[in-house]
């Protein structure tokens, strides 16, 4: 019975350890405030008087992993990371097509790291901050844990990540909210903390251009999300009750009002995402805005393949009344060095509540 008694022990050893590892997790978990300042840097100039048209982008980055070549094991793949060569590769893209697109007065990033294993433990809002020198960057984390233990073969490892917003005009706020999220532990210990990034700008006159940078929940049965987009409703309308321009945007992991596969391009295979928002989610007058014809979006379960791989559009933009659009384009980068496209939109503010 030695063999018995030294598979008990080694049985005992591991469920110990694991047991260690979790408390371990758990007094490092990052536990932010509900609200609390972002970090933020540079210095930018007032909006003048004679600024009256503003543009946008948004993209979600994918961390520079999650290129054409690339699948991801959380969503039926098999990778945990991109090898060094094809993050070397994806990064440069990215930072190359960045410098191109060079003049947009703000910019939505999400999924942006900080020191993770899965980047190769490069800062990457240094990286895109030497690229828009002189404009005010914050940013937020969404994604803090020491050690992400899955999958068991080859963990994910650290992750330090968040969202990042850019503006060449000067804020006089940049506050992170956390967005309600209903995971138990353990799993808790290693899912995102949700959030969203409020900027203020101040107009001449006394309004304010209030700029939401989100990212939602994406792995759920729609219940976390239908309380995110509460959350962001209030905030939403309690700024424009107050005479604020509110713009919204970044990737909400749902489909936009008004989205349509039958408008989507016939290149990919289409998907809907469900349960879908309610067509009457805003009042009248707010706006969905999107590139109904292109997708934002790709699967990772596989590598990309034109064709066969399913697309969707859920990286977009929403207006107050007052905002009047007048151009919104998805650039169609093939998903070469991103699972996401970049979305950028073009705006005039318009007369404001109470004026």
């Amino acid at each position: 019975m030695k063999w018995f008694k030294r598979l008990f022990l080694v049985i005992l050893a591991i469920a110990g350890a694991f047991l260690l590892f979790l408390a371990w997790a758990t007094m490092a978990d990052y536990k932010p405030p509900e609200k609390i300042p972002a970090e933020t840097k540079g210095i930018s100039r007032p909006v003048d008087p004679g600024d009256s048209i503003f543009s946008i982008t948004t993209w979600n980055l994918g961390y520079f992993g999650l290129g054409k070549d690339c699948d991801f094991f959380f969503d039926g793949g098999k990778m945990t990371r991109p090898s060094e060569d094809q993050y070397r590769h994806y990064s440069d893209g990215v930072l190359k097509y960045l410098e191109k697109i060079e003049g947009t007065d703000f910019y939505f990033f999400q999924e942006v790291d900080v020191y993770s294993k899965r980047s190769y433990f490069e800062n990457q809002v240094e990286k895109i901050g030497e690229i828009f020198d002189g404009m005010e960057s914050s940013f937020a984390f969404n994604y803090i844990v020491p050690f992400v233990i899955v999958p068991l073969k080859n963990p994910m490892g650290k992750v330090n990540s968040g969202i990042l917003s850019l503006s060449v005009y000067k804020s006089t706020e940049n506050t992170r909210y956390a967005f309600p999220t209903s995971y138990s532990w353990p799993v808790s210990l290693f899912q995102l903390d949700r959030c969203f990034m409020l900027t203020r700008i101040p107009l001449p006159g006394g309004k304010e251009l209030v700029l939401i940078n989100t990212h939602n929940e994406a792995f759920d049965d729609g219940s976390q999300r239908k309380k995110q987009l509460a959350v962001l409703k209030d905030m939403m309308l309690a700024e424009f009750a107050k005479g604020n321009y509110v713009v919204v945007g970044g990737d909400w992991n749902q489909n936009p009002v008004g989205y349509s596969i039958e408008r989507l391009s016939m290149v990919d295979v289409r998907r809907t995402i469900e349960p879908a928002i309610e067509a009457d989610f805003l009042p009248e007058g707010w706006r969905w805005v999107f590139d109904p014809g292109l997708p934002t979006n790709r699967d990772v379960d596989a590598p990309y393949e034109r064709g066969k791989t399913k697309t969707t559009i859920i990286d977009f933009f929403v207006v107050s009344p007052n905002v009047k659009v007048l151009d919104v384009k998805t650039h169609d980068l093939g998903f070469e060095w991103c699972d996401h496209q970049p979305v950028e939109m073009k705006f005039r503010l318009g007369p404001s509540s109470g004026d």
